[in-house]
């Protein structure tokens, strides 16, 4: 999969060094979403291209990856792809409609249609996302880092009972109380691709991991800690594990649990190196919670992205002197959304860089 070719060295590692804990030039921003649907040009490919054709071609993936770099001074690249691929990786129909999202035509319904699934070369079907990031590594020119990342167990599991996105996940949550046992059968089946998914990310070359719980709020913490905390666990440790045998460098990892400000300690000691927040949870609050050797990412409110500049640059500004300089990589406390002015995000970009 990977290039003969050495990648190139890479220039600005403020994002790979804040995860760390390291010194950084700069606070490092990057925006959950920021290849996507408010960018003028990412709207003109998609008039060409399916949105599945675009995760699926390389070429195209790449091409979307690269566009919000060419336009801000971001401190990250994102590799442009859905959590959704390893639903479709395990046998179930995808498909983008426009104005709606994401529908699951066929969705899991009873424990019997489990067996619909095929995780037996699931990772094989998934060999474009790793291809993609190969490629993307070259392109980048070492500019900045690149970021892999994955939906978690339960946010997969919702959609694929659900069919589709959900208000309540009320499908899902059923699933729990009703079917326990192959609730865990699901979780633990999910779990298993996601970590073979992980590890073939970092071998085709991503320098930073994302795992994308956002599902996570529409749990009580009781659900939380039962539901999603032992599969980010395994997920964690299971990838170090198999990295650290193979003797691959082992990745910084985000955990990213929206909605889940409730269990902040908790999530702290699952062993990541970075834990996403969203709008909802207090910066010091969070800080005090996680203690001082985890890093934080966050956590404007993505509708604050529609104040005018002046609004939006005090806002950032606060917001990251809250944060602090140490341990912190600036981001919205969810994706951007596509309507999002692109002055805004150029406002964004500028205020973190300059607050501190």
């Amino acid at each position: 999969m990977k290039d003969a070719k050495p990648f190139p060295v890479l220039k600005n590692d403020n994002l790979l060094r804040a995860a760390r804990g390291e010194v950084v030039d700069r606070v490092p921003v990057w925006v959950m979403r920021q290849a996507g649907r408010y960018l003028p040009e990412f709207q003109e490919l998609r008039k060409q291209h399916d949105f599945f054709t675009v995760c699926r071609t390389p070429e195209l993936a790449c091409e979307v990856t690269m566009q919000p770099l060419r336009r801000f001074d971001l401190d990250a690249s994102i590799i442009f792809s859905d959590i959704l691929v390893i639903p479709q990786a395990l046998g179930l129909t995808v498909e983008m409609h426009a104005g709606v999202g994401p529908v699951l035509p066929q969705p899991i319904v009873v424990p019997e249609d489990l067996k619909r699934l095929t995780p037996d070369g699931a990772l094989s079907r998934l060999s474009y996302v790793g291809d993609a990031i190969t490629m993307m590594r070259h392109k980048l020119e070492g500019r900045v880092p690149l970021i892999g990342f994955t939906g978690a167990p339960w946010t997969l599991m919702g959609y694929m009972i659900e069919g589709g996105g959900s208000k309540t996940m009320s499908k899902a949550k059923a699933w729990l109380n009703e079917h326990p046992e192959d609730s865990k059968l699901f979780l633990n089946l999910l779990t298993d691709a996601i970590v073979d998914y992980l590890e073939m990310q970092v071998k085709a070359g991503a320098q930073m991991l994302q795992v994308f719980e956002s599902s996570a709020e529409h749990l009580s913490k009781e659900q939380f800690l039962q539901w999603c905390v032992p599969y980010l666990k395994r997920i964690r440790d299971e990838l170090v594990d198999r990295l650290t045998k193979k003797a691959i460098p082992v990745v910084p990892m985000t955990l990213f649990a929206k909605g889940a400000g409730h269990s902040l300690k908790e999530q702290s000691e699952l062993g990541y190196d970075v834990i996403g927040l969203d709008w909802t949870v207090d910066p010091l609050e969070a800080r005090n919670l996680v203690g001082p050797n985890i890093t934080l990412q966050g956590n404007l409110d993505p509708q604050d992205m529609y104040r005018d500049p002046d609004e939006l640059r005090n806002l950032t500004t606060e917001m990251v002197h809250k944060f602090g300089k140490s341990r912190y990589i600036a981001n919205l406390g969810h994706g951007i959304t596509p309507q999002t002015p692109i002055t805004s995000m150029e406002v964004l970009v500028e205020a973190v860089h300059k607050a501190l």
